[in-house]
């Protein structure tokens, strides 16, 4: 996220300098040699130290920490985003330290992104038509949210402003949720209890359903832990319609089975005729 981040500003021209810190020395080079920054190191004092807009891209669990070290060198009336896919918990933590230091921070969510990582998986044209949700504090000054949805808009989004307590409830439905589902789909079926030939009448169906549990465990770990009680109270929904749908096959009832498939179809395909979005499924 970072990398694509970090191309499509320098592609677009958004910035004078475009600077990134990284955890690795590994990632210095990587980085150089793909160009994805002026400026790349592992001190975060040399990364924020003079900017305009600091864009948090990392795991959720790592975001206060990194805050409270920005804190002293950001320059006074700087914005602060982030891409996190839990937004409530780090407004708390994040706004109050980062207003301490005469800037402001803003929630950002992009709903944009792949199971992969790292630098090498970096594309400059990941956010077009991507919609952006932008989460407001108490804190946020007009011009800081506008600086914000500009920033979305300028790298190709569809920034949308909505409170954290909403943003967290939608996106366990949407985002969360089937990322749990996929994760035990690969690890139900792949399982070793299972017969070795199992793996083998895995096909697209499979492959497709599961992509995203191919994504980072520490990520994904944050990102369950930081929205725990809105994607337990949706799981307890999901497993309540499982239920049903296995009482309709114990019952051998007909129309409620295809019902079930028809109205997801129905569902489906309405969704993706509006759906403001190019990118592949």
């Amino acid at each position: 996220m970072g990398g694509s981040l970090a191309l499509a500003v320098k592609q677009k021209q958004l910035a004078l300098k475009v600077h990134a810190c990284v955890r690795r020395d590994s990632s210095i080079a990587e980085g150089a040699k793909l160009a994805v920054a002026d400026l790349i190191t592992r001190d975060l004092k040399e990364a924020v130290l003079g900017a305009d807009l600091v864009v948090l891209c990392t795991p959720l669990s790592q975001m206060k920490a990194l805050a409270a070290q920005m804190q002293p060198h950001l320059k006074p009336g700087a914005v602060v985003t982030d891409v996190g896919s839990a937004k409530s918990a780090i407004m708390q933590e994040l706004e109050p330290v980062i207003h301490a230091a005469k800037a402001c921070f803003i929630g950002s969510h992009p709903m944009a992104g792949s199971e992969k990582t790292g630098l090498a998986a970096a594309r400059a044209d990941l956010f077009r038509n991507a919609i952006c949700l932008v989460t407001p504090g108490v804190h946020a000054s007009a011009d800081a949210i506008c600086a914000v949805q500009n920033f979305w808009k300028a790298v190709g989004g569809w920034p949308i402003r909505m409170t954290p307590e909403l943003h967290d409830d939608l996106v366990s439905r949407s985002s969360h949720l089937p990322h749990v589902v996929a994760a035990e789909l690969a690890n139900y079926v792949l399982s070793p209890a299972h017969p070795r030939e199992q793996a083998l009448v895995c096909a697209n169906g499979f492959r497709d359903t599961t992509r995203i549990a191919a994504g980072s465990p520490e990520m994904w770990r944050d990102i369950a832990l930081a929205n725990r009680k809105n994607l337990g109270r949706v799981l307890g929904v999901f497993i309540e319609d499982l239920q049903e749908f296995r009482l309709a096959l114990e019952r051998e009832d007909v129309k409620a089975i295809e019902e079930f498939f028809a109205k997801a179809k129905q569902r489906r395909d309405q969704w993706r005729a509006h759906a403001p979005t190019t990118s592949p499924e």
